[in-house]
């Protein structure tokens, strides 16, 4: 899968797991913080966003230093997918 289209496909899966229905994966910028004054998500939106890279990509996080700075913002998120994904 190209880069380009891992990306569209995970700010889709972002907005479907946290519900956010009044964001499209156009508002979502690649190098936005997803969390505080980017997209404004908090910690339990990042417990599930760590459910859904395991789910969809196979990858396991277990250490919160390192999940806050893979979940930092789309561009970390898909190369880090890139580099571990098992699915």
């Amino acid at each position: 899968m190209e880069t380009a289209d891992l990306k569209r496909q995970l700010k889709e899966q972002i907005i479907h797991f946290l519900n956010l229905t009044t964001v499209k994966p156009e508002d979502i910028k690649d190098d936005e913080p997803l969390f505080g004054e980017g997209l404004g998500l908090d910690s339990i939106d990042s417990i599930e966003l760590i459910v859904l890279l395991s789910r969809e990509y196979g990858i396991n996080i277990q250490d919160p230093k390192e999940g806050r700075k893979i979940l930092s913002d789309i561009n970390t998120m898909v190369d880090f997918i890139e580099k571990n994904r098992t699915k």
